[in-house]
């Protein structure tokens, strides 16, 4: 079992189970967006690679073993004892596979904030101009979303969309348990973009309130499971008919057609898809395993994320820049900031391409240039880039 001081030190004692991706030698502060695989990936892609060779078709029935394991993974991270797991490739899948199932036709709104992940706004945006209206709340103050979002909601609208941590400047939406008691009382699905919270910070079903609600996350970010490895939560007894529909959904009706209507699977199988490359859950799989074994619970992910961030910021905090330069979200308290740091800059993009050349992965969204940590980099590494970033952005003036 690790503790703080395990991460914390130089080395780190994780970091050498990340060896294929060489932690230990790489400034790698893009942990909100893609995290490294532990090594335990590289031995799961061979095992696949080695039950298709050996099985053929029948390597499916291993496949459904490993998605499984995923989906068993999901329900225990979120402690969820009353939902299903629907899993794809990507969310987009699955937000296309909930649109669909709305009463758009009758109720054409949907309620969503300004500040919703480019999967969200994108399909949203686009639904705008079929003469949906998409109403979207202010995000400029975290405080006051749950108040912004409370007061519209109501009865004709299809669906309420929000992020549970929001993707600019890692903010935590509070009141979360409220926003999904109003949609339960006027009967509208609150549906909660997860995956900026999903083993960064505890986020679980019945402390949220979220028993009625869907939940999309993934894999791809602070739960090291790589590409490939999506899914939704939703209600136990969800009676919704997507549209978007895929044939795995009969797997559990195959036999029972009962009406000419097209039928849907029960439970997980409501919203599944169809033929899919099994190799991301056998890397998943693996993963998981690993963090079980090593004890990498959101509970002990979340007091490391608390401490690289923190002294990400402080750093920058003790630096002095001025804010016309670069400055942070300070109307934010720390203890609402989930997996990174943002520093709010004119010169993000600038800054992210002289970072990079000095070996230093960030990325940046608009002037948010954004630092994400991640349990296998030890303090002196985040002191490191946050040197060499702060001598970058000496070198720029309120003029430049």
């Amino acid at each position: 079992m690790y503790r703080i001081n395990d991460i914390k030190d130089s080395p780190n004692l994780l970091a050498k189970k990340y060896s294929k991706f060489n932690v230990s030698e790489r400034l790698l502060l893009t942990g909100h967006s893609h995290q490294a695989w532990p090594d335990v990936a590289e031995e799961a892609h061979l095992e696949a690679f080695n039950d298709a060779a050996k099985l053929v078709d029948k390597k499916w029935e291993i496949a459904a073993q490993k998605a499984q394991k995923v989906k068993d993974g999901y329900k225990k991270i979120l402690q969820d004892k009353s939902g299903n797991i629907a899993l794809a490739s990507n969310t987009h899948d699955l937000v296309i596979k909930f649109l669909s199932a709305l009463p758009l036709k009758h109720k054409p709104k949907i309620l969503t904030t300004a500040g919703e992940f480019h999967t969200l706004r994108r399909q949203l945006d686009r639904l705008a101009e079929e003469n949906i209206k998409i109403d979207k709340v202010s995000t400029a103050d975290l405080y006051k979303i749950p108040e912004l979002l409370i007061d519209k909601i109501d009865g004709t609208y299809s669906a309420v969309m929000v992020s549970a941590v929001f993707f600019r400047n890692s903010g935590i939406l509070p009141q979360i348990q409220k926003i999904a008691e109003r949609c339960n009382d006027v009967g509208v699905p609150f549906f909660v973009d997860a995956y900026h919270a999903l083993n960064v910070i505890p986020f679980t079903i019945d402390k949220k309130g979220l028993e009625n609600a869907f939940v999309i996350g993934g894999g791809y970010k602070y739960m090291q499971l790589g590409e490939g490895n999506c899914f939704m939560r939703f209600p136990g007894d969800c009676d919704m008919r997507p549209v978007v529909t895929g044939w795995f959904s009969e797997f559990s009706t195959i036999g029972e057609k009962k009406t000419n209507r097209v039928d849907y699977g029960t439970g997980d199988d409501l919203f599944a898809g169809s033929t899919y490359d099994p190799v991301s859950h056998y890397r998943a799989a693996a993963v998981l395993d690993f963090f079980a074994e090593n004890d990498l619970n959101p509970e002990f992910l979340r007091e490391i994320s608390l401490h690289q961030v923190g002294l990400l910021r402080h750093r920058f905090i003790d630096a002095g820049i001025d804010p016309k330069i670069a400055d942070y979200h300070r109307n934010i308290d720390p203890k609402d900031i989930a997996g990174f740091f943002t520093v709010i800059t004119p010169h993000a993009e600038e800054l992210n391409k002289l970072l990079f050349e000095q070996g230093i992965y960030t990325d940046f969204r608009a002037d948010n240039l954004r630092f994400g940590p991640a349990p296998y980099m030890s303090d002196a590494q985040l002191q490191k880039a946050m040197s060499i970033f702060l001598k970058l952005v000496g070198q720029f003036n309120v003029t430049t």
